[in-house]
């Protein structure tokens, strides 16, 4: 079955849906969309990084991911603003990973691949590490899911409650580097986010509780990355985009549903 190359893509986008779409829930509630975006840019540093000391690239985005989001995070409340501060690092990043790119020697890169990720190029080795990491995510949030519900919800309470507002903001860094690690390698550094905010945007206005939309939300990523791949194949698109074209379908859906929702109760 794996010897199949859109088996193996298939169950790469639900692996990747998995573990974004239920922490995509967390940087909706929280507002952090630019936040994960800093984050997945800053990857493609990571990937320059692990072309040039010849590590795996999953590792070094992973790496550069997590100190991207760390650096962000300390600064963020010692008089910068979080706005700024995440453009300012978001493009930087961008930036100097295309430019170390380009100084690499002797090294094959398809660049459009990790910008716009290629799916359909997914190894058994790369199917291991997605499910891996995914498995990792979900235990993560599994595990510090109150704590880091009520962190979200109310800072004051959470430190009542005896949880540690920074500490859950430190696990929450460490899950989206994760997510952009895993990511990276079906959609591409430029369409993470989308990957991460689309899915539980598109669930919010079906859920009644956090754990619902999180469970949504997933249940939607897997779908668009489906219906995408199915897309990709029929018509002849790019994969990765076209996953995230099926993602922003859904969304859309969910927001006539909730116009005409509110016009029939009003």
């Amino acid at each position: 079955m794996f010897d199949d190359f859109l088996v193996r893509a298939a169950l790469a986008g639900a692996g990747t849906a998995l573990a974004a779409a239920p922490m995509g829930c967390f940087v909706v509630w929280r507002r952090m969309a630019y936040f994960g975006d800093a984050t997945a840019h800053a990857s493609i540093l990571g990937v320059a990084l692990s072309l040039a000391f010849s590590v795996p690239v999953v590792w070094g985005a992973a790496a550069v991911a997590l100190l991207m989001a760390s650096i962000v995070s300390t600064l963020s409340g010692r008089g910068f603003a979080m706005d700024t501060l995440l453009g300012v690092m978001a493009h930087s990043a961008l930036a100097f990973g295309l430019v170390a790119v380009s100084f690499i020697d002797g090294v094959r890169i398809d660049l459009m691949a990790y910008l716009f990720g290629d799916i359909l190029a997914v190894t058994k080795s790369d199917l291991a590490f997605i499910w891996g990491g995914a498995a990792i995510v979900l235990a993560l949030l599994a595990l510090r899911w109150q704590a880091l519900l009520t962190a979200t919800l109310n800072p004051d309470l959470a430190q009542a409650a005896g949880f540690d507002p920074r500490r859950e903001q430190l696990v929450l860094t460490l899950g989206l580097a994760l997510v952009v690690a895993v990511a990276i390698k079906v959609v591409g550094v430029l369409l993470i986010a989308a990957l991460l905010l689309i899915p539980a945007a598109a669930a919010r206005p079906f859920s009644r509780t956090p754990e619902g939309m999180a469970g949504l939300a997933a249940a939607i990523g897997v779908s668009a990355a489906c219906l995408g791949l199915w897309a990709s194949w029929e018509f002849d698109t790019p994969a990765g985009p076209s996953i995230v074209c099926a993602a922003a379908m859904a969304f859309a859906l969910a927001s006539l549903w909730r116009v005409a929702a509110r016009q029939n109760g009003g």
